[in-house]
């Protein structure tokens, strides 16, 4: 029953605030129907452009987020500024200031006239809406106890306009629930990936022996390009659904330097997007070591083909990640030294997607083809059109370059609030791409075989690759002999350990016949 109530409170709500799609016309307009509130003589603060804040004091923002008794902020401001927001206050920091403010709107119509005091029922009803709508998009803002305890506190006055029937208290207490409840998802993602918190698959530096007839590769388990990239499709979205907002603003509060693409500070905040981008690597080091470990070269070539049709078809469907990765996995070194096999390879195709990875002119081609699969998706009937996963390493670049040019704060020491619109519009792009509901079927067999296979180390690969073609010059040779060196020594080591662990056993068994012995 509480469901159909906040309903309909969210829908009489509506009908008194105006409401726009995000970013519906790239931010041009998109505040084209939010009512201005009478700021009189502080029109200078914030500061519009076109219709858009582009700057202003932190507290003149917070000021524009709280909906008054003839306002409510525009769903694009409230999204921009509540992402935005945590770079310069936290989040219960930011819900003090909120409850404040509605305390101080709430007096004054009480103090008023008879009228005014009958508006503070819908003046109740944007506040809920206010905090429905950051609830829902930034749950993880309400982890810790301070940010619930100002939620509870805002709550409590609220409910206080409504005493009469209790509408208001149902619905706070639904969006409590909801709150709750996503809270607690993400909480039992976050355990379980903790589990499988393991390095990428190492096979070390150890020769590869000749594989047994019945060893798997990647072709035993599927052998179709298309069914390999829906399945590499399915990984992606499934991985991409787990990446909030929020996580991407760790990006600009706390990435210090692009080394590695890995991002600093606070690992529990950033876990969801360096995940994701292991996979990346693991994706691009299991290309290179199903083509390397293949004995024979009419095979590896065979393999390298069928890699650069499931990296075409992955394009085709909008997955640019897995593309990327694959063609990233068939350019490391020890893949791209197979001359001979190379030669035996029909390159056309692949010529193709390196064209469309191209990274001059900072990934044109790519960029071109991402805006062609997001016009694609805009305009879609089924969900195979709406998919569009892009180049998450670029992505994370462009938001941090876009960080990085653009400071926080402009020389008068207001915000500089048009940083953080556009900012705000990518991460809402990629946002909108993540909740597509993958529509191919999904194979358990093969993603279990994408997820667990082993995957060789650099140097292994390197020796794989040797021992399927030779060295060709002396840099390579002396790579070579360093590389079976090591793996000597490694061999000798094991072997050490195992000779060790026998006669330690071997004593074990004599000491324990001493003491069995009458």
């Amino acid at each position: 029953m509480a469901e159909p109530l906040c309903n309909a409170a969210v829908k009489k709500c509506k009908e008194t605030m105006p409401q726009t799609p995000i970013f519906s016309s790239m931010l041009g307009s998109s505040c084209s129907g939010q009512v201005q509130p009478d700021m009189g003589e502080r029109c200078v603060d914030p500061v519009y452009q076109d219709g858009n804040i582009v700057s202003g004091s932190l507290e003149a923002l917070i000021e524009r987020l709280v909906p008054t008794m003839d306002y409510y902020p525009d769903r694009t401001y409230i999204f921009t500024f509540l992402l935005s927001s945590r770079v310069f206050i936290h989040p219960h920091e930011l819900l003090a200031k909120v409850g404040q403010i509605c305390i101080k709107q709430k007096q004054q119509l009480e103090t008023g006239t008879e009228a005014e005091k009958a508006k503070l029922k819908s003046f109740a009803a944007k506040i809920i809406q206010l905090l429905k709508e950051w609830t829902e998009t930034f749950p993880y803002d309400f982890q810790d106890e301070k940010s619930m305890k100002e939620l509870k506190e805002i709550a409590h006055r609220i409910t206080q306009c409504d005493e009469e029937n209790g509408t208001v208290k149902k619905i706070i207490s639904q969006m409590t629930q909801n709150l709750l409840m996503a809270l607690s998802a993400r909480s039992q993602y976050q355990e379980i990936r903790e589990k499988f918190r393991q390095p990428v698959t190492d096979k070390g530096t150890i020769l590869k022996n000749k594989p047994q007839s019945t060893q798997k590769d990647i072709l035993s388990v599927c052998c179709d390009p298309l069914i390999l990239a829906q399945q590499l499709t399915h990984i992606e979205l499934e991985r991409v659904s787990n990446i909030y907002p929020e996580d991407l603003m760790q990006i600009v509060s706390h990435m210090d330097s692009l080394d590695n693409h890995k991002c600093r500070g606070d690992v529990t905040k950033t876990y969801n997007l360096e995940a994701y981008d292991n996979w990346f690597n693991c994706l691009s080091m299991l290309v290179a070591t199903e083509i390397c470990r293949v004995v024979k070269k009419k095979q590896r070539t065979r393999m390298v083909e069928f890699f650069i049709d499931v990296a075409r078809e992955c394009f085709n469907i909008g997955n640019f990640n897995s593309m990327m990765a694959i063609i990233s996995g068939m350019n490391l070194s020890p893949v791209a030294r197979l001359k001979k096999t190379w030669s035996k390879v029909k390159t056309a195709k692949f010529d193709v997607l390196e064209h469309h990875m191209d990274p001059s002119s900072n990934f044109c081609n790519y960029r071109t083809a991402l805006q062609g699969a997001a016009q694609r998706s805009q305009t879609a009937n089924s969900n195979r059109e709406k998919i569009v996963i892009p180049v998450f390493n670029l992505f994370i670049k462009d938001i941090y370059f876009l960080h990085k040019i653009h400071t926080n704060r402009l020389p008068n020491g207001q915000i500089n609030f048009k940083k953080f619109w556009e900012i705000s519009r990518q991460i809402h792009d990629f946002l909108t791409w993540k909740q597509v509901e993958c529509p191919f079927e999904k194979d358990k067999k093969i993603q279990s075989y994408l997820l667990t296979a082993p995957i060789y180390s650099e140097e292994a690969l390197f020796i794989a690759s040797f021992e399927s073609e030779g060295p060709e010059n002396h840099m390579e040779k002396d790579s070579w002999k360093t590389l079976r060196y090591k793996a000597s020594l490694a061999h000798g080591a094991f072997a050490d350990i195992h000779r060790h662990a026998i006669a330690l056993y071997a004593l074990l068994c004599t000491q324990l016949t001493v003491f069995s012995e009458p």
